[in-house]
């Protein structure tokens, strides 16, 4: 269970066409996203829907408007086939405070780094994270907003976060690191790792991984 969904910044839904994407999770959830934007440089572009007031759903998969990028695309999505959930991230107001606490405890998220993308709007968002998002995963990465506004604020609204989980097949390699990371969140075993997401929306309650 979550120890609160509010530390959970956003989930991470990669696919490789973005619309394809948008339309599979719209008739699946019954909301559509919106908004979003591209990333200079990444080679990705995405489009958003929140999950509550602090947290949104984000889609993202290479873009087809940018030349290939000289590094593999960010946030799990380099060489992506299929579509699911591939990373989510955690909120934190201080984030070298919180990478160096996640050290003392056994697992290092990689040296910060500044990230920024233009809004639909045209608006210039900044934020900050840890190097463990460039390949995203079962662990999440930290992330600090600063004075930038919220993106959940301004997504496409009627969804809500209830429960996110962790699958993996020796739940215990991965339980250090987690938990170093401040994710409470529960591992079950299972054949194959996997994000395990219950959202609550127009449709009823429904699952995505």
């Amino acid at each position: 269970m979550l120890r609160s969904v509010m530390l959970i910044d956003h989930l991470i839904y990669a696919h490789p066409d973005l619309d394809v994407a948008v339309a599979d999770l719209h008739r699946e959830l019954g909301v559509e996203a919106g908004g979003g934007g591209k990333h200079p440089g990444r080679g990705t572009h995405n489009k958003l829907v929140s999950l509550g007031p602090r947290t949104y759903l984000e889609l993202i998969a290479p873009d087809p408007g940018q030349p290939p990028p000289a590094t593999p695309r960010p946030y799990g999505v380099e060489g992506i086939t299929q579509g699911g959930l591939v990373g989510w991230a955690i909120a934190v107001d201080d984030i070298e405070a919180a990478r160096a606490s996640a050290r003392s405890h056994g697992f290092d998220p990689g040296p910060v780094t500044d990230g920024q993308r233009e809004d639909a709007t045209g608006r210039l968002l900044r934020w900050r994270v840890t190097a463990n998002a460039q390949v995203a995963g079962l662990i999440p990465f930290l992330i600090s907003w600063g004075d930038t506004p919220h993106p959940a604020i301004d997504a496409p609204v009627g969804l809500s976060l209830t429960t996110l989980s962790v699958e993996h097949p020796s739940p215990t390699e991965i339980s250090t690191a987690l938990a170093a990371m401040g994710a409470d969140v529960e591992v079950r075993p299972a054949p194959h790792p996997a994000l395990v997401a219950r959202i609550d929306g127009p449709r009823g309650e429904r699952e995505i991984r």
